[in-house]
């Protein structure tokens, strides 16, 4: 599996799954037939992830094609992550816990023998010595694996589920805070409260297409319990008077296509926010790495020639303090962290799906997908 870094590439594959494969994508989706073919499953998280490809944009094609009804559930996944974006955007706590929680957990781990076996793929189970390799290899896996891995991680191997989470971060070309972290709470119990997902071997087998067959698991576990509790806030997400600013920031998350017209029309200059692969939580692969540069370098080639693109590292944010700044607000993460910690005076722009379905994210998902028919008609 290749994941081209261009917003050319990532079209191309939209075209193709929506026109071989979406039309079986609702019976077929669980199903992990292994790297070499993902023809059940878009594979467009990278690029949405990165603002690469829109979720509107996606969701117009496939409804060009087919009706709603035929598409619902490919387009309730599409706007799982943007849910995701919004619960968290109300419980910022979520993600600083699990940022604490993490740091704490990798020094005391890094020398535990079952998690360096673990993910150096010399675990006694088969099927996650094969993914851990595919995680680093391919920099993705197959959604219903994740939620496997995760289960197979916390409640058998007895690993601290942020370690997992980092783990995912580090490696997967569309992990993002918000989606990563809920995932894994979801499968330990703690993100809905006693609900917990529980990896069974006949599913493992069912859904490898017998790949991997009696695979010893603890199916009977307890739920995980987390003993804080996180504030609610009501986000305000008001746009910034782009006319006032000289300068906009962008960073790899937030290389939305419909931005280019926009810098062109009434940017001289733009800052990048290159990134770079660190020592600390969010330290990414190379293989990551190289495919955020990849994507930044194809945006910026649509820039006019004539504009001033500054690329820097996040540290260098610090010589700023004494401007007034405009930037694509990065949402909750690290990004959005060292903006914050730079003590910067800074003005955000938000995506208008994030602003309207913002509304519908403050509880569970059912209530969210009741009112998606009214998000799509105001994007």
């Amino acid at each position: 599996m290749v994941f081209t870094p261009t917003r050319e590439a990532a079209l191309e594959k939209l075209d193709i799954f929506i026109n071989e494969s979406l039309s079986d994508y609702s019976t077929k989706r669980n199903y992990d037939y292994g790297p070499e073919n993902r023809s059940n499953t878009s594979c467009l998280s990278p690029y949405i992830s990165h603002g690469v490809l829109s979720e509107s944009e996606i969701i117009k094609k496939a409804l060009n094609k087919y009706s709603f009804s035929k598409v619902e559930k490919f387009i309730q996944e599409v706007l799982w992550r943007t849910y995701w974006k919004g619960w968290l955007e109300r419980r910022p706590t979520v993600w600083t816990s699990y940022v604490n929680d993490f740091d704490s957990q990798i020094s005391k781990y890094k020398n535990d023998e079952t998690y360096n076996r673990v993910i150096n793929s010399e675990s006694n189970i088969e099927c996650m010595n094969d993914w851990i390799s595919e995680l680093k290899e391919t920099g993705y896996l197959h959604n219903h694996t994740r939620m496997i891995f995760a289960s197979i991680w916390i409640f058998t191997l007895k690993l601290p589920w942020q370690l997992g989470a980092g783990l995912f971060l580090k490696y997967l070309f569309d992990g993002d805070p918000a989606s990563n972290t809920l995932s894994w709470r979801w499968v330990g119990g703690i993100q809905t409260k006693g609900k917990h997902y529980i990896a069974q071997s006949w599913n493992i087998e069912k859904f490898t297409n017998g790949k991997y067959s009696n695979v010893e698991l603890n199916e009977s576990p307890e739920c995980l319990v987390e003993e804080i509790s996180h504030e609610t806030i009501e986000p305000v997400m008001i746009n910034a008077d782009f006319k006032l600013f000289k300068d906009l920031i962008i960073f790899e998350n937030t290389l939305y296509p419909e931005l280019i017209d926009f810098i062109n029309e009434n940017f001289k200059q733009i800052t990048v926010i290159m990134p770079e692969s660190s020592n600390d939580y969010d330290r990414i692969s190379e293989n990551l790495l190289n495919f955020k540069v990849g994507l930044i370098t194809n945006f910026l080639s649509k820039i006019n020639k004539n504009i001033l693109i500054n690329k820097i590292k996040i540290q260098e944010l610090q010589y700023f303090k004494d401007k007034n700044l405009c930037a694509i607000y990065p949402q909750i993460g690290k990004n959005l962290n060292d903006l914050y910690l730079k003590e910067l005076n800074i003005g955000f722009l938000y995506k208008k799906l994030d602003i309207f379905s913002n509304k519908y994210c403050n509880r569970g998902y059912f209530g969210f997908k009741k009112n998606i028919k009214s998000i799509l008609k105001a994007i």
